[in-house]
């Protein structure tokens, strides 16, 4: 999967600009606050329909203007592919190959893409929500399904908390089990694939940390090891879902169920969480990112996009070279401040940012 053209307009800091891109490494590079980042984002938006940086859309849009447009024209092994998404300030419109999409859902998986960036540390060093935001990235960039089923499980969990927190209790007991009912549907998918997506992830990013570190330390994720079909899951959920009624009653809210799942990732047996160094941290951290990258190549038949946002300063000269060798063969965007410090004479495209623009 290759992008061989972005264009954007009034996105971030761009009024119109059009990039470019290589099949192989794209470096973008310029001084701090320039846009580089900005482009990457984009980038990923048109992969998932949203940013890693933000929580409301309209903060992509220039300061002063009404509207953003982003862009792509997509090479991949089915064909050519263009893609867009329109942000307002209330609401956005994406499009596919000139079809407004109906869904944000179907927006998924037409472009696939995993983005690291120094603030990915926080998969390994925050609590369990960033844990759980990367698994459902991910897996919804691969399978609408679960995206869906992870829309309609946190729309139920809400009204279930709402309802916790209703001062009629006769009638909490009496429509909580209708509730169960449904949030077990959606828990029992959500779980079934998450399991699914570690025990893929997990043997992947031992192998892609054990490269990166020569063998000196082990990383391991946690999967589940219990094997239960769906309805299995679903069963006792609605099991768990009433023994901790009471509890939920006294608490206000929902304590049972995949919003409150954790992965457990571990360097030489010890949780890396509490006892990695920020060194540590980030090869961990990139390492899952390696195996999440060759994850979505054995399911689409065909490598995603890699942004890697400001990476190169933080990793050592060795790590540096062992990167670039592990990713020859897909296409990179990658953000530096000083290109010839990072690359060393490696093979590359390189794109000057200064204010928003592409300069020579």
């Amino acid at each position: 999967m290759v992008i061989k053209k972005l264009t954007l307009h009034n996105f971030r800091n761009y009024e119109d600009e059009a990039f470019s891109f290589d099949e192989g490494l794209n470096v973008l590079t310029g001084k701090n606050a320039q846009g580089k980042t900005n482009c990457a984002e984009a980038v990923y938006y048109l992969c998932t329909g949203s940013s890693l940086r933000i929580r409301h859309d309209r903060q992509l849009i220039r300061h002063g203007e009404s509207c953003a447009s982003i862009s792509a024209d997509v090479k991949s092994r089915y064909g050519s592919l263009a893609l867009r998404a329109d942000i307002y300030e209330t609401k956005r419109e994406l499009f596919v190959n000139g079809n407004k999409l109906s869904r944000a859902v179907d927006f998924l998986g037409n472009m696939n893409a995993v983005f690291f960036s120094p603030g990915e540390l926080r998969l390994i060093q925050d609590g369990p929500d960033e844990r759980r935001r990367f698994l459902n990235l991910s897996i919804s960039q691969t399978s609408r399904e679960y995206c869906t089923a992870l829309l309609r499980y946190q729309k139920i969990l809400d009204q279930r908390n709402n309802l916790l927190k209703n001062h009629d209790i006769s009638m909490i007991l009496e429509t909580l089990p209708v509730w169960d009912e449904q949030m077990s549907l959606y828990a029992s998918r959500l779980i079934s694939r998450r399991r699914a997506f570690l025990r893929q992830l997990s043997p992947l990013a031992e192998e892609a940390h054990a490269f990166l570190t020569d063998g000196a330390e082990r990383l391991t994720v946690g999967a589940e090891e219990r094997e239960e079909s769906e309805e299995q899951i679903r069963t006792r959920l609605l099991k768990e879902f009433d023994y901790s009624r009471e509890r939920d009653l006294r608490l206000g809210f929902t304590t049972v169920g995949p919003h409150r799942d954790d992965v457990k990732i571990a360097i030489d047996g010890e949780e890396a969480r509490g006892f990695a160094s920020q060194g540590q941290a980030r090869t961990a951290a990139l390492s899952l990112k390696l195996a999440e990258l060759k994850i979505f190549e054995t399911l689409t038949g065909e490598p995603p996009v890699l942004i890697l946002d400001d990476v190169m300063s933080e990793l050592d000269l060795p790590r540096r070279k062992k990167l670039l060798s592990r990713i020859r063969d897909v296409q990179c965007i990658l953000t530096c401040t000083h290109a010839e410090r990072v690359l060393y004479g490696t093979d590359c495209k390189k794109i000057r940012i200064q204010g928003g623009k592409i300069v020579p």
